[in-house]
């Protein structure tokens, strides 16, 4: 029966991860509902999330090499420092700053506090709305090529904000990138480039320390649901890059308050307990 269960947990986090509706609110929420009734835990989050961040890598590839390439050769003087994907690498740098120190200093609250439901079910809603009013308002006219060092700063702290379920971490960075006048396109590229050092980082420290742990599920189970997490991820991702392309993000934004709002009834009624 785990084994079923980490199925179908891989099986949303693909689903969800990319999606700005928050991966980790939807498992600890479907944690609820399963035999066991037992919320999957941040450790379980974290390590699936190396497979849809592995989709990133796969999906984004010829990005990756190219950015990670020529920042190296800039830093030999092989080529400019001011070269768009060497200038992206640091971008990249600087805008994770903010996760790492701000995941260790609240790691207690990451694994307890913040997982109430009451608290992501106010997250579903409250960033839901943000994201509408940023979608709405947004200038949508700059590109990648504008990132500034305080563009990228911004931008980490709103995935920093991803530390709590119900944010989301797509979610957050694309409404401050809408908020700063980003496209939609180049707001997601950016956010899902962005989490690539944070999620592998906050994974495989994860890994490491759940090695020897006794957790809801065995890491066997964790690792079929991050390769299923992996294979669902691949087509979620080209499908969003091409939907936001065209149309808003009022479908999710309708999606994330009537979660949230169903979430804190069952609360209020006693059917789901914090």
């Amino acid at each position: 029966m785990h084994l079923l269960e980490a199925i179908i947990l891989g099986l949303v986090q693909g689903l969800t991860e990319f999606l700005p509706i928050s991966s980790s609110a939807h498992l600890r929420i479907l944690g609820e509902f399963l035999p066991g009734a037992e919320d999957p835990g941040a450790a379980f989050t974290a390590i699936t999330q190396i497979g849809t961040e592995a989709a990133v890598v796969l999906f984004f590839w010829r990005d990756i090499v190219k950015i990670i390439g020529n920042w190296f050769r800039s830093l030999v003087g092989k080529i400019p420092r001011n070269d768009p994907d060497a200038r992206m690498g640091w971008l990249i740098i600087i805008g994770s700053i903010p996760i790492v120190v701000l995941g260790l200093l609240f790691q207690d609250q990451i694994e307890t506090t913040f997982r109430s439901l009451w608290i992501i079910a106010g997250m579903l809603i409250f960033f839901g709305v943000l994201l509408g009013i940023a979608d709405h308002v947004g200038a949508k006219k700059r590109k990648l090529n504008d990132l500034t060092v305080g563009d990228g700063v911004i931008y980490g702290f709103a995935q920093s904000l991803a530390l709590i379920p119900g944010v989301s971490r797509s979610g957050g960075t694309i409404t401050a990138g809408l908020f700063m006048g980003y496209e939609r396109a180049a707001a997601a590229r950016y956010a899902f480039l962005l989490a690539i050092p944070a999620v592998f980082g906050s994974g495989f420290y994860q890994l490491a320390k759940s090695w020897n742990e006794p957790s809801v599920f065995t890491l066997g189970e964790t690792a079929v649901a991050t390769g299923v997490a992996f294979l669902v991820a691949l087509g979620v991702i080209a499908f969003f890059m091409s939907y936001i392309s065209k149309r808003s993000f009022l479908p999710f934004v309708i999606y994330r308050i009537v979660l949230g709002v169903t979430i804190l009834i069952l609360l209020a009624t006693g059917v789901l307990q914090p």
